[in-house]
């Protein structure tokens, strides 16, 4: 799989079920969430603009595939207070192509710290797309992967800065909504 087919095939409305296990305060999470992917020009100006404030200089614009934008609505009952609390935001992801199966990931929030993130990507045999962030004080390992057109599944495991130690684990299955 190329990073450009993985966007195709992950544009669309997806209810996402999600369970979360924190070792770091000993809580199991269950969470659902609507998500949104849409593809975005590469001259969109959003794109433009993250493009300049990230601290890459190994990409180029013309290195730019694909870029999507990620909208997302969660419910969690980790909340004790307000179980019904909703979590929402948006992301702008930016791919820099290294070669058919590897590359950089710009990312205008982060999936474990909310900041401009960049990560690697490579996509492993299977068609399992790796991705895996550095943060300031955390590495998040995300894999994706497709069962069918439809479905598809997730999981993650956020460690210490160090590498050393395992602070969560996750793992999504995803439907896509589709329009009857």
């Amino acid at each position: 799989m190329t990073i450009e087919q993985f966007v195709a095939q992950s544009v669309g409305k997806w209810r996402s079920m999600r369970s979360g296990h924190s070792l770091a305060f000993q809580q199991f999470e269950d969470v659902l969430s609507e998500v949104s992917i849409e593809s975005i020009e590469k001259c969109d100006s959003a794109v433009q603009d993250l493009l300049s404030t990230a601290t890459s200089n190994q990409g180029h614009s013309s290195d730019i595939v694909a870029p999507f934008r990620m909208e997302w609505s969660a419910e969690s009952d980790w909340e004790p207070e307000d179980p019904s609390q909703v979590s929402s935001g948006s992301c702008l992801i930016i791919p820099l192509k290294k070669n058919d199966y590897s590359g950089i990931l710009i990312r205008s929030v982060g999936y474990a710290e909310s900041e401009l993130a960049e990560s690697t990507y490579q996509f492993l045999d299977d068609g399992t797309f790796l991705l895996t962030t550095h943060y300031e004080q955390s590495i998040a390992e995300e894999r994706i992967w497709f069962v069918s057109d439809n479905v598809r599944c997730r999981s993650s495991v956020l460690k210490t800065s160090a590498g050393s130690g395992v602070l969560q684990t996750s793992f999504a299955s995803e439907v896509r909504r589709i329009k009857a």
